[in-house]
């Protein structure tokens, strides 16, 4: 049985990721930070069997230690790393004072470090389960990475610093693994109620398909280049109804 570990699987998409591979029959390992109740109900409502759920902060390197010894103890394999772990804090861009040195750092440990840190102690499982078909890596980005408008400038930093790891990875890993980086627009879910109404009507407003994508749109994205896209490897897949136009 194929295995597919997504960093905070419990959360908006990490949840819809969760369940695309998991009725396509992998087993499905699902890391938390801090809400162990949420990532339990996620993992019980998933089809098949086999599924886990692990406590890895992707800032912390003993828990990250300790998830790849659990995943080779328990599975012997890991065929598909989905990097979706990320925070953010909405922070107009014009407003300097009000992005603090410590959510700077947040964002960058979490979003980047942690991204890099998962691939690290992962890297020597997913080369060793490649056979006939390649192993595969997913960093979640965002168009924010893009074109540098989103919740706030060091979110956007962090996301094009991610499309970046994804390219030199991408390089360095083949032919082994593949990497690729899926990058939504804006993906509605319960984070979204903290945004500014206007905001949000902005979005909508540029965006050419006329709705927010929702998790399930990120989920296919991710799964069909794990199916599907198997010689794509260093691209970066915008998932944005159009958003970029």
């Amino acid at each position: 049985m194929k295995t597919v570990l997504v960093t905070g699987g419990a959360g908006e998409i990490g949840s819809a990721i969760s369940k695309k591979f998991a009725e396509n029959g992998y087993a499905v390992i699902i890391t938390y930070n801090s809400n162990a109740a949420k990532a339990e109900t996620v993992k019980a409502a998933l089809p098949g069997e086999n599924h886990s759920i692990f406590h890895a902060p992707n800032i912390n390197p003993e828990k990250i230690s300790a998830l790849k010894h659990f995943v080779v103890e328990k599975y012997g394999r890991l065929d598909v790393l989905v990097n979706n772990a990320g925070i953010t804090t909405p922070v107009p861009h014009d407003d300097l004072d009000a992005l603090s040195d410590e959510w700077i750092d947040k964002i960058m440990q979490t979003n980047f470090r942690g991204s890099f840190a998962m691939v690290r102690a992962m890297k020597d499982l997913l080369v060793q389960s490649a056979g006939t078909e390649t192993s595969l890596i997913v960093n979640i980005s965002s168009i924010a990475g893009i074109y540098g408008i989103g919740s706030n400038v060091a979110y956007c930093a962090s996301k094009a610093a991610v499309d970046s790891m994804t390219r030199s990875l991408a390089r360095a890993l083949a032919p082994k693994v593949r990497v690729v980086s899926v990058s939504p627009g804006f993906v509605e879910g319960e984070y979204t109620k903290s945004f500014d109404p206007k905001f949000l009507q902005n979005q909508m407003e540029n965006t050419p398909l006329e709705r927010f994508a929702q998790g399930e749109d990120v989920a296919n994205a991710v799964f069909s280049v794990a199916s599907h896209l198997t010689f794509s490897t260093g691209n970066i897949i915008t998932v944005d109804g159009g958003r970029l136009l």
